[in-house]
């Protein structure tokens, strides 16, 4: 889990966010505790408690006095939308911008995107026979 390259801090929230969205963290229920995410990635809380902060800057997580963090209602749509948006910012828009340069159209780029999604099945299917 932990990436040299990147604040820890940040590595804690995403973990969180991964598990929110996954479904492993549901909502309404308690998420760890930043004395408990010290622990197991063995950092210093603050670090952790700084990732913390920011869910709950961001309206993921809820701080229920005497009892602990807890996974806000609503935090997974919060979360998807964000990635959708951060997907789209990624992947759709340069990929329209090249489309443009080819002069692909919406149906164009709908038929290319449905061919290569039939390819990749197969594809994905071969290769997860070949780690059995």
């Amino acid at each position: 889990m932990i990436d040299e390259g990147r604040p820890l801090f940040l590595q804690i929230a995403e973990t969180i966010e991964d598990s929110i969205v996954d479904g492993t963290l549901a909502e309404e229920t308690q998420a760890p505790s930043t004395n408990e995410l010290a622990a197991f990635y063995r950092i210093n809380p603050a670090t952790a408690a700084k990732g913390v902060a920011m869910l709950t800057d961001k309206g993921v997580l809820v701080k229920r006095r005497g009892i602990g963090m807890f996974v806000a209602a609503g935090a997974r749509d919060i979360l998807l939308g964000e990635r959708r948006t951060a997907f789209a910012e990624r992947y759709i828009d340069p990929l329209l911008a090249e489309a443009r340069t080819l002069g692909l159209g919406p149906d164009d780029l709908s038929a290319l995107l449905s061919e290569r999604a039939a390819n990749a099945a197969p594809l994905a299917a071969r290769t997860e026979g070949n780690r059995a």
